[in-house]
């Protein structure tokens, strides 16, 4: 007796082409793997990011399949259905990065109260926080009720709250304004928050047109503005810009804009990977991509990793009942629906108050 993997692949050249790609999982397991059964992935804006950094960031790395092929991450749940690890128990429910499947395989290690590792060949290059999976029954914040958030809010709440942390560990650049683009995505919303909360600096949403009415609702932006209301920005402001669209040109043009008046510019998203393109030479401050497990790495050093993931999950936890009032979470269910819900991702159709999860 087998398990059947069914596992969600794009094509990485025509991110549209997709496939489901099954394969045989034998009941006979090699020493500490272990075997869980996936259940509902977040599917965003965010795993789109992950599909055009794939090669560049290592993303397509996370779950090796055949060239030209990719699996895409995804954040969610899933229990463990057979162990062969003397320290994981069949049944425990745990959280973090898998393919779009309804089984998958580890090897695991580095067991601990609260989590264990994909500890795989495969996986070694990769930062610590991607490999992990951490335990519902050892998370003070775990509420089953709030599983469908956690999947969709909780990894890029974490990013954008170091991104948040590492702005004001810089003091902010000396900016007046955080300019974040795609404000309508998940992730922007995310950082809108915590810059309000920290009230150092004015978030600015840069969102379409039809996303407008939406971003001003959510009352975490102090100013909301259309792609092509960049020109009314107040250019005499120090600036720092958190990219989420990646699309060239908009990044382009807010720099133009503020010229040397852009304190620090970070590169995080792809929600408009169809506009992505050169930016070089751009006047401000040079675009850099933010890496989060970097910035854990090194707040860890400074705060304590208790502190630090203690602070992170004390604003999360606020940062869910804020999303009570605005977000409705939805799932797919079965290969086709899966299908159709990530195609209609990736044409930027999805409602933003949609939160999409989907099960193979």
């Amino acid at each position: 007796m087998a398990w059947q993997q069914q596992v969600l692949e794009v094509n990485k050249t025509a991110l549209s082409e997709t496939r489901f790609y099954t394969h045989e999982i034998s009941q006979t397991l090699e020493p500490n793997e272990v075997v869980l059964a996936v259940d509902r992935l977040a599917m965003t804006s965010n795993n789109i990011s992950y599909a055009v950094a794939g090669d560049m960031l290592d993303y397509w790395g996370f779950f090796p399949t055949e060239a030209g092929w990719g699996r895409i991450p995804a954040m969610g749940w899933a229990d463990v259905a057979a162990s062969a690890h003397p320290d994981i128990d069949v049944g425990e429910r745990v959280w973090g990065f898998f393919p779009y499947a309804n089984y998958h395989k580890i090897q695991a290690g580095h067991v601990t109260a609260s989590s264990f590792k994909d500890t795989g060949l495969h996986r070694a290059q990769h930062a610590a926080v991607y490999c992990q999976f951490d335990k519902a029954s050892a998370n003070p914040l775990y509420d089953a009720s709030r599983e469908g958030q956690d999947s969709l809010l909780r990894g890029l709440f974490m990013t954008s709250w170091l991104v948040e942390d590492f702005l004001n560990e810089n003091a902010g650049f000396g900016a007046e304004l955080c300019l974040i683009t795609s404000a309508s995505s998940k992730t922007s919303i995310a950082l809108a928050y915590t810059v309000k909360q920290r009230g150092q600096m004015k978030s600015i949403a840069i969102t379409s047109e039809k996303n407008r009415a939406f971003c001003k609702s959510l009352g975490c932006y102090d100013e909301v503005y259309s792609y092509q209301q960049i020109e009314r920005l107040n250019s005499g402001a120090p600036a720092v810009i958190v990219d989420m669209a990646g699309s060239a040109a908009t990044l382009t043009q807010c720099h133009q804009h503020f010229g040397d008046n852009i304190k620090y510019s970070c590169l995080i998203g792809a929600t408009h990977y169809q506009e992505a393109g050169a930016t070089d030479n751009l006047p401000g401050a040079k675009p850099a991509f933010f890496f989060a497990p970097a910035h854990v790495q090194e707040r860890s050093k400074t705060l304590g990793a208790s502190v630090l993931m203690t602070l992170l999950g004390e604003s999360y936890a606020q940062f869910r009942v804020f999303c009570d009032g605005w977000m409705r979470v939805q799932c797919a269910e079965g290969q086709d629906a899966v299908i159709e819900a990530y195609r209609f991702i990736l044409t930027g159709a999805t409602e933003p108050q949609v939160g999409q999860l989907v099960k193979v």
